[in-house]
């Protein structure tokens, strides 16, 4: 069984699927840093009004929105569990992750350590 990270704020998890609050895209969690973890250029380029605070989680997801699919960073702040039971259409998905029931992933087993 995989070691279990233990980030005492961290709502999600990896494999839970969740959605930005503010822009329109949802995705799969696959790694969760307990804050803020990108470069300071990644940092300024959000605009000062919604520049999230660094102390806090910061979640990976392999992500969706109706045009494309790419890789996100997104504080805690930012997301919502999604509530809809559609699987995510990422194309590494079926490389990280299986579909278990209730619309969760799990991490392949290979991927667990």
């Amino acid at each position: 069984m995989a070691q279990k990270i233990d980030i005492p704020s961290a709502r999600f998890g990896i494999g839970d699927v969740v959605r930005h609050k503010m822009f329109d895209f949802r995705g799969v969690i696959f790694d969760v840093d307990p804050y803020f973890a990108n470069s300071d250029e990644w940092y300024e380029a959000i605009p000062e009004a919604l520049r999230p605070s660094k102390d806090q989680p910061f979640y990976h997801l392999l992500a969706e929105s109706a045009e494309s699919s790419y890789v996100a960073y997104v504080s805690q702040q930012n997301l919502v569990v999604d509530e809809n039971d559609d699987p995510v259409e990422h194309p590494a998905i079926s490389t990280m992750f299986e579909r278990v029931e209730g619309g969760r992933y799990r991490l392949r087993e290979q991927l667990r350590q």
